[in-house]
């Protein structure tokens, strides 16, 4: 299946790989990734997609798991064959990096 996968040729754009990362989640936070700003940039060469993406927390023990889940819901896609996810640590993550959905999900908003 992967050489059919990799055989398609399908073009993504970054904002259809952004809601694709919707379907992820941060295990501890019921939001996903993207709405809680943890997403910082999306790179699409042929059928390969890199991610840069922080942490809510540095010392967060789930960044493996994270990064494993990012690496499979893109690789589900048509015409993504591989994906690798780099956590980064600059810019530090705050709060006021959520959508303002996801800030009313959690209580956050006004």
């Amino acid at each position: 299946m992967s050489e059919e996968k990799k055989s398609e040729a399908v073009t993504l754009t970054k904002e259809q790989i952004y809601e694709a990362l919707k379907d992820v989640y941060d295990p501890e936070i019921p939001v996903s990734i993207v709405d809680l700003g943890l997403v910082y940039d999306v790179t699409i060469v042929d059928d390969w997609v890199g991610v840069k993406m922080t942490l809510t927390a540095p010392g967060c023990g789930l960044s493996g798991m994270i990064a494993n889940m990012v690496r499979q819901r893109l690789t589900q896609l048509s015409g993504i064959h591989d994906a690798d996810v780099r956590i980064v640590w600059q810019p530090q993550w705050n709060p006021s990096m959520m959508s303002e959905e996801a800030k009313k999900k959690l209580g956050w908003g006004n």
